[in-house]
């Protein structure tokens, strides 16, 4: 065998498994560029999620605030209200029920003293 045919072997040889190599390198290639597009894709969308959550927070902020100086005062002085609503009528129960009894026993005696007038009579 010449050089030359033992040249053109050994590079047949290693185009023979060279090209196998090739392919797969070329598959794992085309892979990662598919994985740095998903990834660049990710990117853009966490970026959009951060910025959606930096809105609500600054929504809930809000929220918070506007339940502090404007909610809960307001619910406070309803509550007060209320309840000195509450104890006030809780008094005049008291004395209603108290009035409630006299008027029964008035009603009674005056009951009583009709008959008592009509047998005199």
């Amino acid at each position: 065998m010449t050089d030359n045919e033992l040249l053109l072997a050994i590079s047949n040889l290693f185009d023979s498994k060279l090209k196998p190599i090739n392919k797969e390198v070329s598959e794992v290639k085309d892979r990662l560029i598919t994985v740095e597009t998903n990834m660049a894709d990710m990117k853009s969308e966490m970026a959009d999620m951060k910025s959606e959550m930096a809105d609500m927070n600054n929504r809930v902020k809000n929220i918070e605030y506007t339940q502090e100086n404007e909610i809960i005062p307001r619910l406070n002085t309803i509550e007060s209200c209320y309840t000195s609503t509450f104890n006030r009528y809780k008094a005049s129960v008291e004395d209603h029920e108290a009035m409630k009894q006299d008027l029964s026993i008035i009603k009674n005696v005056l009951m009583e003293h009709s008959d008592k007038l009509r047998k005199i009579s």
